[in-house]
């Protein structure tokens, strides 16, 4: 029999182990720091010369040797991090709360340092050249000031500068942020500046502003060819969801609505963008026209009306959401290629004739009824489902919303 002993060489793994550690993280080490010294030289050749972009920074540098951007592994942007947190912590740069890495004034004035004697030497030659002329000239009784006023306001202006550097710099150490440990930043500054894009001309004060295709700064305009089913919100999604205020123009007796409407929008930008982009445009197969409608004299009290959707006609100033509704509530955004709608506020007579000949006068060909009755008594709701051979005739037959059906305003709306 054999015996085995265990000699103390088992135990060097775990110590060769320690040293390993050691040994990757002085690796780890050199590393960073040298990944630091090219951070530096990265920003002193940007474009300003003293700052950049985080994530282009991590770019330029990671990248600086040939390497595709997308075979740059977690491992080398994380030495990137520490790079940059070992320079913050030597105060070589400051890492600001928008992502921007800023070279400290220490570091931007090693460039002066680093500059070669000779340009050194040329320099200040002509500095004294300067000099020796501005007091020969004083001397001579020369007209100086102006020069020396001018100098002196460069003085002022760079020390100004100066102060206003060192005071960036103080800010953006205190409010320097990881950006790499929070992959939702971008898109928060993204919502941000798409926020504050959107508000540019909400100010009350600008809302009639004059800006460019809209030199009188109009906010109202007229709409022209519209098809009879619009309703209140599909013209708004249409119109990029820039509506403030409808008023659809309807006949006065009759109340029928002319396919035509004023109206309001949120400021003069806005309207300059409708009008270049969307007139002519189709609105449920329509082309519609648009022309700028400015308020004229004697109709700034009535203009925007009080409320967002008003019918002109006998019942002006009446809410109503669709445009011939007379203040029938407005119908749905219309699905893609809709066949089917929904019909309410019924007469009890009704049937399958009735409404098939009802819709018929548009032309309006039904295809099958399907009326809704409660489920304990059997009692006839008063609303039911009609399809339609196809879309264009389920657009004719909701012309018909709000329209007197043996003596009820039928409610009419689209539906899957």
């Amino acid at each position: 029999t054999t015996l085995l002993s265990l000699s103390p060489s088992t135990h060097k793994p775990h110590a060769t182990s320690n040293s390993s550690m050691g040994k990757n993280k002085s690796i780890d080490d050199d590393s960073s720091s040298s990944l630091a010294t090219s951070i530096i030289a990265t920003i002193r050749s940007s474009k300003n010369g003293k700052s950049m972009d985080l994530k282009e920074l991590r770019t330029a540098v990671l990248t600086a040797d040939g390497a595709a951007e997308a075979d740059v592994d977690k491992s080398s942007k994380k030495l990137f991090k520490s790079a940059v947190k070992l320079l913050e912590k030597d105060d070589k740069v400051s890492l600001s709360s928008d992502g921007i890495v800023k070279l400290s004034k220490s570091e931007r004035n090693k460039d002066d340092d680093d500059e070669p004697k000779s340009e050194k030497k040329k320099k200040k030659k002509d500095k004294d050249k300067d000099k020796k002329r501005k007091r020969e000239s004083k001397e001579n009784g020369a007209e100086s000031d102006g020069d020396d006023d001018e100098d002196e306001k460069n003085l002022k202006k760079k020390k100004q500068t100066s102060i206003e550097e060192s005071q960036d710099d103080d800010e953006e150490e205190n409010a320097a942020t990881n950006e790499e440990e929070d992959p939702q930043n971008d898109n928060t500054n993204e919502s941000q500046e798409e926020t504050t894009t959107n508000n540019v001309n909400d100010d009350p004060k600008d809302k009639n502003k004059p800006c460019k295709n809209n030199p009188q700064g109009v906010t109202r305009i007229f709409l022209g060819n519209l098809p009879f089913a619009v309703s209140e919100p599909t013209l708004n999604t249409h119109l990029k969801d820039c509506v403030t205020h409808i008023k659809w123009i309807t006949d006065k007796l009759t109340g029928k609505f002319y396919g035509s409407a004023f109206v309001e929008i949120r400021n003069s930008k806005d309207a300059a963008k409708v009008m270049s982009t969307m007139n002519g445009s189709l609105l449920m197969g329509r082309p519609i026209k648009i022309n700028f409608a400015p308020v004229r004299e004697g109709e700034e009290g009535d203009w925007p009306p009080r409320s967002k959707v008003i019918t002109g006609g006998k019942v002006a100033n009446a809410g109503g959401g669709q445009a011939g509704g007379s203040g029938i509530k407005a119908m749905s955004v219309k699905p893609e290629g809709c066949s089917k709608l929904f019909i309410g506020n019924l007469s009890y007579d009704i049937d399958d004739e009735g409404i098939t000949k009802f819709f018929m006068g548009v032309e309006a060909e039904v295809k099958s009824v399907r009326w809704l009755h409660h489920k304990d008594s059997g009692d006839f709701k008063g609303c039911g489902y009609v399809d339609f051979w196809n879309s264009d005739a389920c657009e004719k037959a909701a012309t018909l919303n709000g329209k007197n059906l043996l003596g009820r305003p039928i409610r009419v709306d689209w539906t899957e």
